[in-house]
């Protein structure tokens, strides 16, 4: 078998049996046959490299670590192989700065935190406002969220920002946003609005100057009837000329039931909200043209929403992430997290769940380090009105 420590070995011989004046030469020569003999693979560049025996395996859906340490025997992420390795876009990120858990007086209120390698926050686009198309460029790493970013640059003023990523997407797809028709619909309404009440006076004016009355004739009836085959005409049309295709930013009076959607909103011409961490996605129930649409999110949950919410078609990237193992407490501690001590290791005084001997919590209810039920308690004194079937109801 041919390896470094046979080519040392080979060495060692060739010293003892080979002349002192002859031994570089003749040495080196072996070498460089060995070398040659050595099985190459050729990298998808077009060089050949040797065969080297790495520690991880990628299969496209989990990076998983050969066992050589314990921190690696149960290590496992998703596959980051079609990710972009290089760094953001500068101008698209700002720094964070870690407070360690405490607030303006330097007190501990969130427990657990502290510590962790630097990170830069992304500024994704949640509002999706923009219009026209724009190229996805690239799918990219997000340290600050489960889910992948997308970068992409519109096709015409060349401008670049960050999305959610929806799953399947790839560069080099088109995606588009159409929530500057709720704009254009708002100011057709307000015009017709008013074209009417202009209307609607110089009749009365009319009428009222007009003393002789007349029969009643059909004209009214027709003209409205008219108008409102009019303006179903240009709905359809306008429902025809939008895509309903994976990344386009839409507003849910548009979209068919029964759609897949992420990153929907809660408020008119608001930001996304709702299903945006990584594999979520709800399910359009109901909508139309005006008032309330009905989505069910992937906890049970039903619930009501404006239709003019945005929402993006299909569901969040990297679905896998549930299955991540970190394998060792020290991967924690660079995501910025510190260790969490069990009540019942603590004092009387520190902890409800303290002292005594052994490992007992004293017949105690579950509580937190204040008192608070910590399991089962009820934390929701009213429901929000929008919530038509709670997730815990069957």
């Amino acid at each position: 078998m041919l390896s470094i420590r046979n080519l040392q070995l080979g060495k060692t011989l060739l010293k003892k049996s080979i002349p002192t004046r002859f031994n570089l030469n003749t040495t080196n020569d072996l070498v460089s046959k060995l070398k040659a003999n050595l099985p190459s693979l050729v990298s998808s560049n077009g060089f050949s490299q040797k065969r080297f025996m790495g520690v991880t395996t990628d299969d496209g859906q989990f990076k998983t670590w050969k066992p050589i340490t314990p921190g690696l025997r149960g290590k496992k992420i998703a596959s980051r192989k079609h990710l972009h390795k290089g760094k953001p876009v500068r101008d698209l990120t700002i720094a964070k700065r870690n407070k360690g858990g405490r607030n303006f007086t330097g007190r501990i209120t969130v427990r657990h935190r502290g510590g962790g390698v630097k990170r830069r926050i992304r500024l994704v686009d949640f509002f999706r406002k923009v219009k026209g198309p724009q190229e996805v460029v690239r799918i990219e790493y997000d340290p600050g969220r489960t889910a992948h970013i997308a970068l992409i640059r519109h096709m015409e003023t060349k401008e670049l920002s960050y999305i959610l990523a929806p799953e399947n997407l790839k560069p080099g797809m088109i995606v588009e946003s159409y929530m500057y028709k709720v704009r254009e619909d708002h100011l057709n309404n307000k015009y017709t609005r008013s074209k009417k009440g202009e209307k609607s006076s110089e009749a009365s004016d009319q009428e009222a100057a007009e003393t002789s009355e007349k029969p009643l004739d059909s004209t009214t009836d027709s003209t409205e009837s008219s108008d409102y085959i009019a303006k179903l005409v240009e709905q359809s049309n306008l429902s025809r000329s939008i895509r309903i295709e994976i990344g386009n930013c839409i507003p849910i009076r548009y979209i068919p039931p029964g759609t897949t959607i992420h990153n929907i909103g809660l408020h008119d011409s608001g930001r996304g909200q709702l299903a945006r961490s990584a594999g979520s996605s709800a399910q359009l129930l109901y909508t139309s043209n005006k008032g309330t649409a009905q989505i069910k999110l992937s906890s049970g949950e039903v619930r009501k929403v404006p239709v003019n919410c945005c929402a993006t078609i299909g569901s969040v990237s990297n679905p896998d992430h549930k299955h991540e193992n970190l394998g060792k407490a020290g991967t924690n501690r660079l995501k910025g997290w510190r260790p969490t001590v069990r009540g019942t290791a603590m004092n009387k005084h520190d902890h409800p769940h303290g002292g005594g001997r052994g490992k007992s919590k004293g017949n105690r209810v579950p509580s937190s380090p204040w008192g608070k039920p910590a399991k089962g308690g009820k934390t929701r004194t009213k429901l929000s009105p929008m919530v038509i079937k709670h997730r815990k109801k069957k």
